[in-house]
């Protein structure tokens, strides 16, 4: 399994960062240990989680999604062959959106105890707060790196402007930057990652891990009427039924049919295409599903391929 770099780190990651957003919500413990076991045993090592998965879901057990992985790694004894990814800052069933330097601490030292690990690898910004100063939340991941309770960071869901304020920050006071951005980009939602995130991306030479890379499950076909519209996720695909998001599907039933594969493989594939793309986060419930992210990785688009995705999506 071929893996690429993070950013400038020393770390190696595979292609397809497995999403944890599923763990103790649509996938019980058991189940989840399976998709992880299948993950790594196929040769894939990158693992995403947050300390609110599993919050909302399941009983109002915080962190659920961590534990689930922290039992699993435990299990399986190997936790250096893994790249274990989370994020702290977001609002909860139990405190808002905080990104101080206080909650921060806090939070990684919770989700270190939930994932039985000495030291977690990329931690990021999940959802800013807007109000703490940048220099607060950057010394909170000095004092955790220089801890050894995190090698590297990243943010997610942040303003351009306060990306920019934050790199700004780390340069001018030797503070730890950012390493990666996780945004929503896909083949029906590229307007603000390629107008806003992008030229970031490019600016400070960083991992993009794009989330939400199937449009939460629209570009797998599942929802092309009124009437599919059932099932945890239906609310947020609502909006892609239109012209447009029809379009993107039409031409990636005709893709699929050309390379033998599914509509998802395609969309996946794509992405992998674009700059600056290390890896696609996607989740998985099924061997099925995990085994179209595996073949997205090996299949080549060709330029008619992506000149037919460009012309519907762009």
């Amino acid at each position: 399994m071929s893996k690429v770099k993070l950013g400038t780190t020393d770390l190696e990651i595979s292609r397809i960062n497995l999403g944890g957003n599923v763990f103790g919500w649509t996938l019980k413990e058991e189940a989840s240990y399976k998709i992880l076991d299948t993950f790594i045993g196929e040769g894939f090592n990158f693992i995403d989680t947050a300390d609110m998965y599993g919050g909302w879901w399941a009983d109002g057990k915080f962190g659920l999604s961590e534990i689930i992985i922290g039992d699993w790694m435990k299990k399986a004894g190997n936790r250096k062959d893994f790249v274990i990814a989370t994020k702290g800052g977001g609002e909860s069933n139990i405190h808002p959106t905080d990104v101080s330097k206080k909650h921060i601490l806090k939070s990684i030292d919770e989700s270190l105890q939930r994932l039985q690990t000495d030291y977690i690898d990329l931690y990021y910004t999940h959802i800013d707060d807007g109000v703490t100063p940048v220099e607060e939340t950057l010394s909170a991941y000095e004092e955790a790196i220089k801890a050894g309770k995190v090698r590297y960071i990243g943010t997610s869901n942040m303003s351009a402007e306060r990306i920019e304020d934050s790199m700004r920050a780390s340069e001018a006071n030797g503070l730890p930057k950012y390493v990666a951005l996780q945004q929503q980009y896909n083949l029906v939602e590229r307007q603000e990652y390629e107008a806003v995130y992008a030229p970031i991306v490019d600016k400070y030479n960083l991992s993009s891990l794009p989330y939400y890379s199937l449009a939460s499950g629209f570009l797998t076909g599942k929802y092309r009427t009124n009437d599919d519209l059932t099932g945890s996720r239906a609310a947020n695909v609502s909006s892609y039924l239109n012209d447009k998001g029809l379009s993107v599907l039409s031409a990636l039933d005709e893709i699929s049919v050309k390379h033998q594969s599914a509509p998802a493989c395609i969309a996946i594939a794509w992405l992998l295409t674009r700059p600056n793309i290390s890896s696609a986060v996607a989740s998985a419930t099924s061997d099925s599903q995990l085994k179209t992210l595996f073949e997205a990785t090996q299949l080549k688009l060709d330029n008619e391929d992506l000149e037919r995705l460009e012309a519907v999506s762009r």
